[in-house]
Parts: structure tokens; sequence; C-alpha cells
């Protein structure tokens, strides 16, 4: 095992089985053997890349899509541009980058990253030198507020649940001959869980996402109360069902419990709890990222760009194009809500 793995392991026998939040928590973020706090895990050299590294239109259309937002709400004077979890900040600098030509958008604006890798860190006070760091969303300002989050809340730690009659067993990584395993808990109601005793049977798995409400009901209360509008873009559905979690290492599935620290782990988005704490914002009802970048405008700016490219170039613009659009790439896994206030509109290519 690795060193996160003995460490867990020496946990678990002394005070016995742990969630699978608390393992993911530790396996993402433990500040000496985490995943994120040691490493840049995206590109070909890492183990996964995200829509904003495939290509610049990403992140031109999701600035030009809060751009408009802030128009049609009469222009706010102070407003935070705020990402949740920006990576590299390549999303943002390419957002930057598009709406400069927006009269009084980048003079209203001021840029704020929620990020807790200081390798990530790094990485994006080259991309974005002014942004300001915050550890979590709670320190945003409290003003209009337009929010990205791409690929943020796959990464955050779920619990698992199998339901018995009305309880639940909750899934719990614990050991077996000295090796991580996953068991199950003793059947019990979880008040949390009670609406889906209305959409499972016996034997069906759902997961929680603890920390998913507090950061939801945080952008809601502030876009609610101050105005703004998020993009939410993520893997996922409308509630959550089966087995989601998945372990990438080397743009290739591993085992979750296999290697603690050295893989990235995330599971599918609930956007149906998204939507329940969002008040008092609105929210949108899902889009397909497919649908939502054509709706943008996305095979336009691919036509333009195309003009100047030939040879290898031109096809891995193409091949870009189609793995951020195509139903059978990331054009229908990934999904996208929006959020508003009640007085606004749905932000740009989320209109009913």
């Amino acid at each position: 095992m690795t060193a996160l793995g003995d460490l867990l392991a020496a946990r678990i026998a002394r005070t016995g089985p742990i969630s699978l939040a608390d393992y993911m928590a530790d396996c993402l973020m433990h500040p000496e053997h985490g995943y994120y706090a040691t490493r840049d895990p995206l590109g070909q050299a890492g183990d996964f890349i995200t829509a904003p590294e495939i290509s610049q239109m990403f992140g031109e259309l999701i600035g030009l899509a809060l751009a408009q937002a802030w128009l049609d709400q009469g222009s706010p004077a102070q407003i935070s541009l705020a990402e949740l979890g920006p990576g590299r900040g390549t999303l943002m600098a390419d957002a930057l980058r598009a709406t400069q030509a927006v009269p009084g958008f980048h003079a209203a604006l001021t840029v704020h990253f929620v990020e807790t890798s200081p390798v990530l860190r790094a990485a994006q006070a080259k991309a974005v030198p002014d942004a300001q760091w915050h550890n979590d969303v709670t320190t945003l300002p409290a003003a209009p507020l337009y929010l990205i989050a791409n690929e943020f809340f796959d990464a955050l730690p779920i619990r698992q649940f199998v339901r018995a009659g009305d309880g639940w067993h909750e899934r719990m990584v614990g050991l077996t001959e000295g090796q991580l395993s996953l068991g199950l808990s003793p059947a019990a109601p979880i008040a949390t869980l009670e609406h889906r005793l209305a959409d499972t049977a016996d034997g069906d798995l759902v997961e929680h996402c603890p920390a998913l409400s507090g950061i939801t009901q945080t952008i809601g209360d502030t876009i609610g109360t101050y105005g703004g509008a998020a993009l939410i873009i993520d893997y996922g559905d409308w509630a959550s069902q089966g087995d989601t979690l998945q372990a990438l290492r080397g743009h290739k599935h591993a085992d979750p419990l296999t290697d603690p620290g050295q893989c990235d782990l995330t599971a599918h988005v609930d956007f149906a709890a998204i939507a329940d704490h969002a008040t008092p914002a609105k929210f949108t009802r899902l889009c397909t990222q497919g649908m939502f970048l054509e709706r943008l405008g996305i095979t336009a700016r691919a036509q333009a760009l195309a003009k100047h490219l030939s040879g290898d170039a031109l096809k891995d613009h193409i091949a870009a194009h189609r793995s951020l659009t195509h139903p059978a790439e990331m054009g229908d896994l990934f999904k996208v809500m929006g959020l508003y206030p009640a007085s606004a509109t749905p932000p740009p290519g989320l209109e009913p």
C-alpha cells in the first residue's frame, strides 16, 4: 500500500471502519499524501483532462455567457467573478480574454478562486495573477456573484447507502486481512434519505454528498440576495442512483481502494440536491453540455478558428469540438444547471 494507505489502515485498526466520505477526503486532500495536495493532475501527463484544457472555446463561451448575464441584470458596478476548483486557471484566463471587449465588464469584476491545493494555486497564479483565493465559498464577498463550477461537485466526498426496508446500510471502508475493503454498517433510518424511500427499493444504492448542501446554500443565498448567476457543469443526473464512485490514474479506471492518494476519486453529481438547496436563487432545468455549448454558438466559433488552422492543428481542433459536444463523448455525459435570482432571466444557453 501507499504511505496514505498505511495511515488509513492503522486508523481503521485502531478505531474501526470509516465512511467513504472520510476515506475520499483523506485520499484527495490529506496535507502530506493527498492527491490534490501533492500534484497537478491535469493533461496528458496527469490522470485526466477537463473541458477547458481541451479547447479555448469552452472558457470563451462560459465567459461570454456570464458577461451577458451581467448585462441582462443591469451591469452592476462591482461583482465577483468566481470559479470553484479552477484547475490550472485555464478556463478563467480564456473567459477573461473573450470578455475584454464587453464594455465595463472587466472594470466591474474581481476574480475569486476557491481552491485548497497549493500546487494548483501556483498554476492559477500564473494564468490569472490578479485573482484572490479562498479555501471555501463562505468567504466570497457579499456582492453580485457570477460563478463557474466546472467538474467541482464531482470531487466532493460522498457517502453511500444501501436500502434495507425503511432503513439504510452505509458502505464503510474497513480491513480484510490487512487490506482496505468495503463493508456495510447495520441498517438504520437516515433522516437525510427519507425522501429517497419513495423512489428506491430494497437493495438499491444511493449516494449522498455531505458538503453539497452548505456550498449550494451559500451560493444560492448570495445570488438570490445580491444578484448574479452560476453555471454548474458536471457529470451526473437529476438524482443519485447506483454506485458511481470511480478512480482514475493515467487516464484509465482504477480500483478506488488501491493506491490511496495516488488516484483521482470522483462520483456523479446529484443535481436534484443542488436544486433543493439553491433557495432563494432559482434553478434551470438540466441541459446537456453539448446542447448548452451549441446554444452559445460553439460551432460558429469553431468554424471561425478553423479558418486559421491546417494540418494536425486543424485535426486537433475538429477533434476538440467533437469531444466537447458529441453525444458519444462529453456532450451528453456532462450536464449544465444554472442558478439565477428570482427577478432575472436564466443565464444564456439555459433558457426554457
